[in-house]
């Protein structure tokens, strides 16, 4: 079988001739994700080698020594031969393959293997001959281990090598073989003659290798997909004789999904069929056909990887298979739902088209996906089919994890189908099948609403199976066409695990751990990171015996005393907004507590979940336990706000007689700046969006909460005072950690440096706000007039009292009221 690009098949031994396709035409060149992806790997790759290179130049060098040693004990004849073999074959197999190419009329794949072996070349030839004498030392120093003799880069084999990666020899077995012995060869002459090392060979081979397949992505690819006319054609294989056929798909859709046709058979139905003709979308199809081509297999491979590090292992699906993998994997896939009782599009056959792409032909039903369906077609009988084909599925222990929209087709007879199986699993585990289960509810939920979809499927798998799927409802576990439909509807999962609790009270409904870790785990990561950049240059510059010598004792223990203080008054900020009594002893406690907590939150995050649970545990109901809470962040935050604002202006008031409260300018610029950008942010619908859905979460019940509070004049009175106290203790702290050193600084200042950095510290995604606070008081306090030894040993000085001395204390301390079962 031959094809053409005009969309038509030349058939070869017997096959029927002139089988017309309606599709449109193809392009002649394509960019495939693989070699996108290998560009990449290859990228790794050579900086791996350049990093190798630079910090283990004495393995590399032994590595090079030894290979030497070893290779001058080698016959010389020997070594003579392989030689002459490897300089006259490595360039003629790569030749004599382009020629037998072009014999097969596939020069367009040549040429753009030659454009990147020239470019290669040039690349090489630069690193030699301009590179190495224009910036001699470092890594290409570790390069060039034989002197000034050897070369970076292997100048021979390296075009070699990215003609082969953009040639493609892929199901060419013995030109594979030929061509790599060659480049092998070619390698170990490079290394017996001190040509190059065997980091550069290693250099070579991925640079070669990021130059060919980048100029095969650059370019594009000759279109190495069958036509529709090969692929409707090649069903004379299943012995079926195709009369006519058209793609369903629009080309634009041409993703990993694969592309589909409708075909029309000549005697009007498969041999074993019943003779029926379906009215499709393009005529009166037979069969639907599903190619899978061999360059999509890599499509959305980057995600697939994500998915596959970031989740445990049973949650996620395949991450790679090969073409050959894929269609036996659907085949097995088809036959077993089809014997479990589901009502499924039968499976009429499955074969190769060719070397590039396969095929899977079902019995074509006609109907409509689930999402295209109005709004008054989806009844509750419908739901209650759509749940018994998935309980037969659960039954066959199938997991088809992707039951979404597009994968239930609803067919003419008002019956549920259920399709795309490509993602399937036979002899599923439990956490496969309660995934299933999770998928499918949201599914339907965002069609009929969390009532129906919850009703309708207890009917059918019972209230204790719905039961499984809540800990799973997480958008983590979902599709993502089904986390992205989510994002117009937030609360639905919240109103699903609503629906089954008024079923079935007892469900356990914390959320099972499906993730390794999450996005903010890495941000957490690389801010430490950036932190311990900050922080660490820092400690190692000072001289911690000296600042021991010289600090002033009374000072430090004055520092202290006010980190204790911070304590109490936390507590009582708590207990002034609680209207339920609290005693003062155990609610210190669990400040303590809280400080070994922000280790392991953001400062804004710990002491609120902290006190939130104790609360709770206390006896107070939850949403008046976060409402409590909620109202002392608040007022918190606004005394914050205010005391800023004033100290700003005291801090910028001059010492005259005049005494004038005149705001600094920085001040006053900084306060504009801040306000422009937070309303600039707040014309965007999404950052308004997300900033009113977090004060509403994070301050929802606070006004009558602080209603009663109100009412007791002593209450408030506690809170206030905790207020203001935790912000006093937390200066003088400041303060006495400054003296400490011999520095001083106006008590004004002071307190505008604490307000400032401890505003960037909640902000911080940091735990403990570790690194920004660090970062901002040293930079005020030097600004302030400090010299930079003093300002960091106060700052030092002051984290280590209030944010790691605590820690050791305040694990007891949750160990111990977790005993208690007071947290």
């Amino acid at each position: 079988m031959t094809q053409t690009r005009d969309g038509t098949a030349r058939p070869r031994h017997g096959a029927s001739a002139g089988v017309p396709v309606d599709e449109p035409a193809q392009p002649d060149r394509i960019r495939r994700p693989s070699d996108a992806i290998r560009f990449a790997a290859s990228v790794v790759g050579l900086a791996a080698v350049m990093l190798l290179v630079s910090i283990a130049q004495q393995t590399t060098h032994g590595l090079q020594t030894d290979i030497a040693e070893g290779t001058a004990h080698a016959p010389r004849p020997l070594l003579t031969l392989a030689t002459l073999v490897s300089s006259f074959g490595v360039l003629t197999v790569p030749i004599a393959f382009a020629i037998e190419r072009l014999f097969r009329k596939d020069g367009t794949r040549v040429a753009i293997a030659l454009l990147a072996a020239v470019i290669a070349f040039g690349v090489t030839v630069g690193l030699d001959d301009l590179v190495v004498r224009a910036a001699p030392g470092g890594v290409l120093d570790s390069l060039i281990w034989g002197g000034t003799e050897t070369a970076p880069v292997h100048t021979d084999i390296a075009p070699v090598i990215a003609f082969v990666s953009a040639v493609g020899m892929a199901g060419r077995a013995r030109w594979q073989a030929a061509t790599w012995t060659m480049i092998v060869l070619a390698a170990l002459t490079g290394l017996t003659a001190s040509y190059a090392s065997v980091a550069a060979l290693a250099a070579t081979y991925f640079l070669g290798r990021a130059i060919g397949h980048g100029t095969l992505y650059a370019v594009g690819t000759p279109n190495p997909r069958p036509t529709g006319a090969t692929v409707v054609t090649s069903l004379e294989r299943l012995g079926l004789r195709p009369a006519r056929g058209a793609r369903l798909d629009e080309p634009s859709d041409d993703t990993e999904d694969g592309r589909r046709y409708g075909v029309v058979l000549a005697e009007g139905g498969p041999p074993d069929g019943d003779g029926l003709r379906f009215h499709g979308r393009h005529g009166d199809w037979d069969l639907e056909v599903r190619v899978l081509d061999r360059d999509q297999q890599t499509a959305g491979l980057v995600y697939r990887i994500w998915r596959l590090l970031r989740l445990r292992a049973a949650t996620t699906g395949r991450t790679l298979r090969s073409l050959r993998r894929s269609l036996e994997l659907e085949s097995l896939m088809a036959y077993a739902v089809a014997a479990a009782g589901v009502r499924t599009p039968r499976l009429a056959g499955a074969c190769e088209v060719g070397t590039e792409a396969a095929l899977l032909a079902y019995e074509h039903v006609p109907g409509r996906r689930l999402g295209d369906l109005p709004g008054e077609e989806v009844t509750d009988e419908l739901l209650t089919d759509v749940w018994r084909q998935f309980r037969s599925l659960q039954g066959g222990r199938l997991a088809h994890r992707r039951l979404q929209d597009d994968a239930l087709l609803i067919g003419e007879d008002g019956l549920a189908y259920v399709t795309d199986l490509r993602a399937g699993e036979t002899a599923a585990g439990d956490l496969a099948l309660r995934l299933d289960l999770a998928q499918l509810l949201t599914t339907l939920a965002l069609r009929s609403g969390p009532e129906r979809a919850v009703r309708t499927a207890a009917a059918v798998l019972g209230e204790e199976a719905l039961g499984g799927a809540v800990p799973l409802l997480q958008r983590v576990a979902l599709s993502r066409a089904t986390r992205q439909a989510l994002r117009r509807d937030r609360d639905l999962l919240t109103r699903i695990r609503e629906q089954i609790v008024r079923l079935k009270p007892e469900v356990e409904a914390a959320p099972a751990r499906l993730e390794r870790f999450r996005p903010r785990t890495i941000f957490s990561i690389v801010a430490l990171s950036i932190a311990a950049y900050i922080v660490i240059p820092q400690v190692t510059s000072l001289d911690v015996g000296y600042l021991a010598a010289t600090a002033s004792w009374h000072w430090v223990v004055a520092a202290l005393g006010a980190a204790a203080l911070t304590y109490v008054a936390a507590a009582l900020m708590l207990m002034g907004f609680v209207p339920e009594r609290l005693p003062l002893r155990r609610t210190v406690l669990v400040q303590v507590a809280a400080s070994f907590v922000k280790l392991v939150a953001p400062a804004a995050v710990g002491g609120v979940a902290v006190n939130t649970r104790y609360l709770q545990r206390s006896g107070v109901r939850p949403t008046l336990a976060v409402a409590s809470v909620g109202a002392s962040q608040l007022v918190g935050m606004v005394t914050h706000i205010l005391l800023l604002v004033l100290f700003g202006f005291l801090t910028g008031s001059t010492a005259k007689a005049t005494q004038d409260l005149a705001p600094s300018r920085t001040i006053v610029i900084a306060v504009l700046v801040l306000g422009l950008v937070a309303g600039l942010a707040l014309t965007v619908p999404r950052v308004r969006r997300v900033v009113t859905a977090r004060l509403k979460s994070m301050f929802s019940g606070v006004v009558p909460r602080l209603v009663d509070v109100l009412q007791s004049p002593k209450k408030l009175s506690t809170g206030m005072g905790g207020t203001l106290l935790l912000t006093l203790a937390f200066v003088l702290c400041l303060d006495a950690s400054i003296r400490a050193f011999g520095g001083s600084l106006p008590w004004t200042t002071v307190v505008l440096v604490f307000l400032t950095a401890n505003a960037v510290g909640s902000a911080a995604p940091t735990p403990g706000g570790l690194g920004a606070v660090e970062g901002a008081l040293t930079l005020a306090l030097t600004i302030s007039g400090l010299s930079a030894e003093t300002a960091t040993s106060a700052v030092l000085l002051y984290r280590l009292f209030t944010l790691w001395l605590p820690v050791l204390p305040g694990w007891g301390a949750f160990a111990f009221l977790q005993r208690k079962e007071a947290l």
